[in-house]
């Protein structure tokens, strides 16, 4: 679903880019949105930050202690804008969207994410942490800045009186060009209107277990980078290389040029099993993925290679995206054996 121009998240959009626009990180935010490279993962240690901001490099065994950093109970303090707003998707698409005040930046959370986007490479900007927390770090802060919400600070941004977690503003890499991206893949998973983080991060944990080696998604599909996304697939993003591709049908055409087979899978009954379909042991395939409710547009559909069921069976006539994803992406693999 499409949202019009000028709504009620993109007006808040611009209040939020108003706010940065003075701010001491939106410097940073400008630098952060020019197309970048991630960097070699750093050798691993741990940092202690006191409450002057300065940092200390500290051994393993001294991580037994209680976290430091400057509390902040100001949640309209400057160094938190990056982490507002974080509940409401629509807003936060808008805002880290090119264009956006925020389009150089993605949301970590979970000391594990934050790890794995690390060791993928990615470079933090900040770090925010409850107050109240002692238990240690579980990842290699450096020098990043590491600030410590008050009460106040976590209401807003987590809606609860109590957050555990951790999270990092990460960098945002600029999108990488197709070719690239699928240089070595042999299979691959292309969404168009997926647009729930959920589903989509589910995919991405299904597809870095099962070996399939990028995500490409249309204009109209959710930002793989999204924080719920990260989230929910466990870092998983990090692991699979991804890209945006133009508009569908026209967009599917540069997947066709890299020498992919498409499979458009749908639900309806009148398309082929996806189990007939001959795979060929080097074949290059690239499934594609509608929405829940809409499912693949019928142009999406007849410009695929081929259109393809799941058989079901007591009456049901659809599955949740990331599950018949999780399906086709086992059989495809499984059938290169």
């Amino acid at each position: 679903m499409r949202r019009r121009r000028g709504g009620p998240s993109e007006r808040t959009c611009d209040r939020y880019r108003d706010r940065l626009a003075g701010c001491a990180v939106a410097s940073d935010l400008r630098q952060a949105a020019e197309p970048a490279t991630q960097r070699p993962p750093e050798p691993s240690r741990v940092t202690r930050v006191n409450s002057n901001n300065e940092t200390n490099d500290a051994t393993p065994d001294q991580t037994s202690q209680d976290i430091q950093g400057e509390v902040i109970n100001d949640p309209g303090d400057e160094r938190m804008l990056l982490f507002t707003g974080l509940r409401d998707q629509a807003l936060r698409q808008l805002r880290e969207a090119p264009g956006g005040d925020m389009e150089g930046i993605f949301i970590a959370e979970g000391d594990v994410v934050i790890q794995r986007a690390i060791d993928a490479g990615h470079t933090m900007h900040s770090v925010i942490v409850e107050a109240a927390r002692t238990r240690p770090l579980e990842f290699d802060i450096g020098s990043t800045p590491l600030y410590r919400m008050g009460e106040p600070v976590v209401e807003e941004i987590a809606s609860h009186r109590r957050y555990r977690g951790a999270m990092a503003a990460f960098h945002r890499p600029g999108l990488r060009p197709l070719a690239e991206v699928v240089a070595d893949a042999s299979t691959v998973i292309v969404t168009e209107g997926v647009n729930n983080p959920t589903n989509m991060g589910v995919m991405l944990r299904t597809a870095a277990a099962l070996g399939v080696q990028a995500l490409l998604v249309d204009p109209s599909s959710c930002d793989p980078l999204a924080r719920r996304t990260c989230r929910v697939s466990m870092g998983a993003v990090f692991a699979v290389p991804h890209t945006r591709l133009p508009e569908f049908p026209d967009g599917l055409e540069a997947l066709h040029q890299q020498g992919f087979t498409t499979v458009a899978l749908t639900p309806d009954p009148t398309a082929q099993p996806l189990d007939s379909i001959a795979i060929a042991s080097d074949e290059r395939i690239a499934l594609l993925l509608g929405a829940e409710e809409p499912g693949l547009t019928a142009a999406t559909q007849e410009r695929a290679s081929h259109r393809a069921s799941i058989p079901m069976h007591q009456g049901i006539d659809s599955l949740n995206v990331a599950t018949a994803a999780a399906i086709a992406m086992w059989h495809v693999t499984r059938a290169r054996r």
